[in-house]
C-alpha cells in the first residue's frame, strides 16, 4: 500500500513543475482533487487557475488582489491550457473531459497532467510528474477510499480529536469528552473494526457518541481494564491494537499516534497508516520508516544559453501583454532545487 499525504502533493508539485510548457498561461483544475493539485501547481507558476465548469462557461481564470501585478493574464488570441487532475489510473475521466472541452471550441491550445500516474505515461495525458503504483491511497480521499472498509481504526486522534490533559482525567471529565468531542476524519462508508485504547466501562458513551456522527462500523473493540491508570501501568495500548489487528485479518490500521504507529507495526508485522506521521509505517524497512519514503525527480535539466534568453522574453512579454509569436516554445519550466535539498532524490 503506498500512502501520498498532502505535504507529498505539494513536493511533488514543486519536483515536477519544471516539467510544463514556459507558455502555458491557464491552468484548469479538476474538481476536487484536481483543483487541489492544480492550485499549488498555479501558485508555483505564478500563473491563474479556473475551475473546470467556469473554463467551459467562459471563464479566464482569477488571481488574488496582491497579484495582479506580477501575474498575466490572457493577453493572447490562443491561450495555452494545462488541465491537472491529481491522480490518472485508467484515464476515463480525463477521455470524457478533453470532449467536453473539444465540444466548447475555443481554440485553445490544450495539455492534460496528472501529478500521479500508475505508469510514467497514460494515454491522453501528456504530463505525468511521478509514478505511484497500486494499491494506493492519498490524504485527501482517504476517508471514501474503498479500502478502508477492511481497516481498522483508532478512535481519539482520528475519529476525532484528542482530549485536553485537563479533560483526561478518567471520570467525570473525560465522559462529558466522550460525549461531545468534535469529529475529525468520518469515514464516508461503513469500516470494519474500530480499535480504542478506551476502557470498556466507556463503552455507552462512545456508542452514542458513534451513532450522533453518523460512523458505521463492523466492531468496537475496547480494553478491559479497571483503569487509566491500569492501562498506562501496562503500557496496553499498541499491544491491544496489534493484537486485535493480527486477529481481525484487517488490510490496513490507521493509528493517531507516530510512535504508536511504529509499535503496532513492530508488534504486528503489518504495515500501519500513521495520522499523527501523515506516512505508511512499515515493519520491516526501518530506513524506510526514517524516510518516509524516497522521492526521486528533484534534479533539474540544465538549460542552454538560448534557452533561458528565450524564457526571460517569454515572461517579460507576458507581463508586459505583448505578442508572444516566435518566442514561446516546449521547453520545460525550469525550477530551483528546494531549499535544504541537494542530492538526486529527497529523503522526507
Amino acid at each position: 500500500m503506498q500512502y501520498r499525504s498532502i505535504g507529498d502533493l505539494s513536493l511533488s508539485v514543486a519536483a515536477g513543475a519544471w516539467k510544463v510548457p514556459a507558455d502555458v498561461d491557464l491552468i484548469v483544475g479538476i474538481p476536487r482533487s484536481g483543483l487541489l493539485a492544480g492550485s499549488m501547481l498555479a501558485l508555483h507558476l505564478n500563473i491563474p487557475i479556473v475551475e473546470l465548469d467556469c473554463y467551459l462557461n467562459g471563464g479566464a481564470g482569477r488571481i488574488g488582489r496582491t497579484s495582479k501585478h506580477t501575474v498575466s493574464v490572457g493577453g493572447n488570441d490562443v491561450r495555452k491550457v494545462l488541465v491537472v487532475d491529481d491522480t490518472v489510473a485508467t484515464g476515463s475521466t480525463m477521455a470524457q473531459i478533453r470532449r467536453e472541452i473539444d465540444a466548447a471550441d475555443f481554440g485553445d491550445k490544450v495539455l492534460v497532467c496528472a501529478i500521479y500516474g500508475t505508469q510514467k505515461s497514460h494515454d491522453g495525458f501528456d504530463l505525468v510528474f511521478e509514478t505511484v503504483g497500486t494499491p494506493r491511497i492519498f490524504e485527501w480521499n482517504m476517508m471514501r477510499h474503498k479500502r478502508i472498509a477492511d481497516a481498522c481504526f483508532d478512535i481519539d486522534g482520528v475519529l476525532c480529536h484528542d482530549p485536553d490533559p485537563a479533560d483526561n482525567d478518567d471520570g467525570q471529565r473525560y465522559a462529558r469528552f466522550l460525549s461531545t468531542a468534535r469529529p475529525l476524519y468520518i469515514p464516508k462508508l461503513k469500516v470494519a473494526h474500530l480499535v480504542t485504547s478506551r476502557l470498556e466501562r466507556y463503552r455507552p458513551e462512545t456508542e452514542a457518541w458513534l451513532k450522533t456522527m453518523g460512523i458505521e462500523y463492523g466492531k468496537l473493540w475496547m480494553i478491559d481494564l479497571p483503569s487509566a491508570e491500569e492501562r498506562r501501568r501496562l503500557k496496553a495500548h499498541a499491544p491491544f491494537k496489534a493484537k486485535v489487528y493480527q486477529e481481525s485479518g484487517a488490510s490496513l490500521f490507521i493509528e493517531s499516534e507516530d510512535k504508536q504507529a511504529e509499535d503496532i507495526a513492530r508488534l504486528s508485522s503489518r504495515p500501519v497508516l500513521s495520522i499523527g506521521g501523515q506516512r505508511m509505517v512499515w515493519p520491516d524497512d526501518p530506513a524506510a520508516n526514517r524516510r518516509h519514503i524516497r522521492r526521486a525527480g528533484w534534479n533539474v535539466p540544465k538549460r542552454s544559453t538560448k534557452s533561458r534568453v528565450k524564457r526571460v522574453a517569454l515572461q517579460l512579454c507576458r507581463h508586459l501583454h505583448l505578442p508572444v509569436d516566435g518566442l514561446s516554445h516546449p521547453a520545460a519550466r525550469p525550477t530551483s532545487t528546494p531549499a535544504g535539498i541537494s542530492s538526486p532524490s529527497l529523503n522526507k
